[in-house]
């Protein structure tokens, strides 16, 4: 990958929010604009698996809040546009569009608000992980499962330059 591919990403720091756990220690991040033109769900594809998260589906994005305790998940938004809420009810809002792709570390809520008829979305998690879906607040298994997870080796759109750990630091407790 050469630097101009390099996509630095917002960052988001979420705390709990009403049911919602959120992770306490990895931030959400927000890539805007990673892929132009062309198939952008191969694309997506491609990248993700290049970068060592296997892709796992091809939908939209339920229209619940709901977060996933057993695996972080990042999202490619492969064509139309959506409003969405992350970090739980009272979260915050945003538009995404084809192009766009969000890391969501476990445990970080999302819903989607609205969607344009169009809106196809490319989802992937890091090797071994498969996700549950969890629309309850989280018990206390729950939360040691979330902060107990392995933490990725790559960042699933940039590889390893930068790496991820540039933006998602490995809490003090881990090895």
């Amino acid at each position: 990958m050469t630097a101009k591919d390099t996509i630095t990403p917002r960052v988001l720091m979420l705390s709990a929010k009403d049911w919602v756990p959120n992770n306490p220690h990895l931030p959400v991040l927000i890539y805007k604009g990673v892929i132009t033109d062309g198939d952008i769900a191969t694309q997506f594809e491609q990248r993700f698996a290049d970068n060592g998260w296997p892709p796992q589906w091809r939908d939209g994005i339920f229209d619940y809040h709901h977060y996933h305790s057993t695996a972080h998940e990042v999202l490619g938004i492969a064509r139309g546009s959506a409003r969405l809420v992350i970090g739980g009810p009272g979260g915050e809002e945003m538009e995404v569009e084809a192009g766009d792709a969000l890391l969501l570390p476990a445990g970080t809520g999302h819903c989607r608000l609205s969607a344009s008829l169009d809106f196809l979305v490319v989802g992937a998690y890091p090797p071994g992980m498969e996700f549950d879906l969890c629309k309850q607040a989280a018990t206390p298994a729950i939360l040691a499962r979330i902060v107990a997870l392995p933490f990725p080796e790559r960042d699933p759109l940039n590889g390893d330059s930068p790496p991820l750990t540039q933006f998602w630091k490995s809490p003090p407790f881990s090895q």
